[in-house]
């Protein structure tokens, strides 16, 4: 019996609790607040002992004889009834230092950021639907370290690897062609595929002991209308180096018109552009890297099964962290608790004397 109560509290603090543990002023912790399981708990106690405590008031009436012994044992079974309570509650006292290993990936996601991303035919436009998925992606990794890279027909980086979610999210939001310079026209992907590996080798040589210790993912975000066919010239390195792009195509095969300034943008015979998804580059990239394509369109959303695929993939170790934890004390009010009842049990009293 001792056994299985011990590994009730056990199981019930091994799980990872929804919110930080909870203060007050005298530096005393709880693993949770009083809730309605111990509201019940502890109308039952009340209820239960009450009932007994009528009970034995009403067979002593009745053999007119006094039942005082009754309270004898109340006070020794308020107290152990209290400390059950306690232990649920799980009080954490004392502090000391504990080494956590950060597990995740690094994960460079690179948007682009051409005139053609303002393209309507995913509204309110292409490069708005990808800040909101953004937002979720960034939100769902918590713990992988994510960097930003813009990119057109030339690439920056926008957001250095962080685990900074916060500055992640402020960071997509400021997202908009005008990032990039005048005159950077069109698209490129060997442009942000090769800063991405220049940031992957710069890191390795700093801490060469780490050395592919962490698993690396790229994700590319474009509409795939890339002029030119360079970025072959670098995936081969992508495979040697276990980088695996995944890329999302967004926008609509119907295409959708570019607006500017003074209207819609047009060509040079004054005909307005229809820009369209097109996913023969970003299906070649992400098969040739073991990594996968995913669309984005007015009528179909894959990022969940990116996120997902993310996901599976086994994060390594990061980072070590030494870390203030503040030690749960329950077991010590537990085994009171039942030390205590086991007390109530040994100990005989006559409450009604005849």
């Amino acid at each position: 019996m001792i056994t299985k109560i011990n590994e009730c509290f056990t199981f019930l603090y091994a799980q990872e609790p929804s919110n930080y543990l909870r203060t007050n002023s005298m530096g005393l912790q709880w693993y949770q607040d009083i809730g309605i399981v111990e509201y019940i708990l502890i109308a039952t106690f009340l209820v239960a002992t009450t009932f007994y405590i009528l009970r034995i008031r009403r067979i002593a009436h009745a053999l007119n004889t006094h039942y005082r012994w009754v309270f004898f044992k109340l006070p020794l079974r308020i107290i152990y009834f209290a400390l059950l309570i306690i232990a649920l509650l799980g009080p954490s006292f004392g502090f000391g230092k504990k080494s956590i290993a950060v597990v995740g990936k690094d994960i460079f996601i690179a948007v682009d950021l051409s005139l053609s991303m303002k393209a309507t035919d995913i509204p309110p436009s292409r490069l708005e639907k990808i800040k909101y998925e953004l937002s979720n992606i960034i939100n769902t990794l918590k713990s992988d370290r994510i960097g930003l890279v813009i990119f057109s027909s030339s690439a920056f980086m926008h957001c250095p690897l962080t685990y900074d979610k916060g500055a992640l999210n402020l960071f997509t939001q400021i997202l908009n062609t005008n990032l990039m310079p005048i005159g950077n026209a069109g698209t490129d992907f060997y442009a942000p595929l090769e800063l991405v590996l220049k940031k992957y080798q710069e890191a390795n040589k700093s801490n060469r002991k780490q050395q592919n210790e962490y698993a690396k993912v790229v994700v590319l975000f474009s509409d795939g209308e890339e002029f030119g066919d360079r970025y072959t010239a670098i995936v081969d390195q992508y495979k040697q180096n276990n980088i695996r792009v995944f890329t999302v195509g967004v926008g609509s095969l119907q295409g959708g018109k570019i607006p500017t300034s003074l209207g819609f943008k047009k060509d040079k015979k004054g005909k307005v552009v229809l820009s369209k998804l097109s996913t023969t580059s970003l299906q070649t990239i992400a098969e040739q890297t073991n990594g996968r394509f995913f669309e984005v369109s007015e009528t179909k959303n894959e990022i969940p099964e990116l996120i997902n695929t993310i996901q599976e993939i086994k994060g390594q170790k990061l980072d070590v962290r030494n870390i203030d934890v503040s030690s749960n004390k329950y077991a010590y009010f537990a085994w009171a608790a039942l030390a205590l009842l086991f007390l109530d049990v040994l100990i005989t009293v006559k409450v009604i004397s005849l």
